[in-house]
């Protein structure tokens, strides 16, 4: 047996806990396994100075660390799902989902006094300014919210939170898994329900893509798949993929396993927040991908592919953008 493995991770506070997890985990199963952390900086990471949805492109958290995989500089790489790309290079593919965290998105307001200034989101002044980098966020927020002002916010946990301390914005909207898993729940002012803010595809999840020809890795790594979170995340990234969805488009999924039934909601919008396009499906577990083609085409035929083609095309006037049926 193979008696070392390298992981390859991006190196925000919040991948570096991702990553020491997984190495936990895999230490349980093998406690002679010795494992090294390869910390990789990937293009999304360079680039904080412009919203991820004018960058453009797919996988900019995760191309160069598909690149140490298939250079054998790491054995796998550990990514939030929600930054991984639908289709994979040759050679690689997605071995395992973790269990899910809170999938859902957390409103964070400044403290003072030991309080919450604004103790929801519903109490938010008129023309409060948010901080959020994700149009899929600001779309849903902007549709219940026309009034809200919002504002660019990249950079690592530590650093959102200061800047909404120092009174840049009224408040904030995070992924609550990485707030949790960062041992900050207690600056969570309130958890949005799925109908103001329907997450983004795979949020809260873990996932692990190697080699797949490594036979040995594969099999090392299987352990830590979730069974019910992979056939609702994979659902959701059905979606994606027919949707040709990237992070120029406010798209949002969430799919969930209830009583021996997969049910799933998504939805499509401009990103001024004008028009959204929302649908409801159901099904069995073992037809979670079928589940999510036919949630993408129910949204297409009721306005989602004028909505995908205007970005498209406006962001690429030389693209025709036309979405596939």
């Amino acid at each position: 047996m193979k008696n070392k493995i390298i992981i390859g991770t991006r190196g925000s506070k919040l991948a570096l806990w991702q990553a020491e997890w997984i190495k936990s985990e895999l230490q349980k199963l093998y406690p002679t396994l010795e494992i090294e952390l390869n910390k990789i900086k990937t293009t999304g990471d360079k680039i904080l100075d412009v919203p991820l949805a004018k960058v453009g492109g797919k996988g900019l958290f995760v191309k160069e660390i598909e690149e140490a995989l298939l250079r054998n500089e790491a054995d796998i790489a550990v990514h939030s799902m929600k930054d991984v790309p639908t289709d994979f290079p040759e050679g690689l593919h997605l071995a395992v989902i973790t269990k899910r965290e809170d999938p859902r998105d957390a409103f964070l307001s400044r403290i003072s006094n030991f309080k919450f200034q604004i103790s929801n989101f519903r109490d938010l002044p008129h023309g409060a300014t948010i901080g959020t980098s994700s149009l899929r966020r600001s779309c849903q927020l902007l549709s219940i919210r026309p009034d809200l002002k919002i504002e660019q916010l990249r950079g690592n946990l530590d650093t959102r939170l200061r800047k909404l301390d120092e009174g840049q914005f009224d408040a904030i909207i995070l992924a609550a898994a990485g707030v949790k898993r960062l041992g900050w729940a207690e600056r969570i002012t309130e958890i949005l329900p799925s109908e103001v803010s329907l997450p983004a595809i795979g949020q809260g999840a873990i996932g692990i893509e190697c080699r797949i020809d490594d036979e040995f890795i594969n099999n090392l790594i299987a352990p830590l798949n979730h069974p019910e979170t992979s056939i609702c995340v994979r659902a959701e990234r059905v979606f994606l993929k027919k949707l040709e969805g990237g992070c120029q488009v406010p798209i949002a999924a969430y799919a969930r396993l209830i009583d021996s039934r997969v049910l799933m909601d998504g939805l499509v919008g401009s990103v001024s927040g004008d028009t959204i396009i929302r649908g409801h499906i159901e099904g069995i577990p073992n037809d979670a991908e079928n589940i999510g083609i036919k949630l993408a085409e129910d949204l297409l035929s009721r306005g989602a592919r004028e909505i995908l083609n205007e970005v498209y095309s406006r962001n690429n006037p030389s693209i025709n953008g036309e979405i596939a049926s």
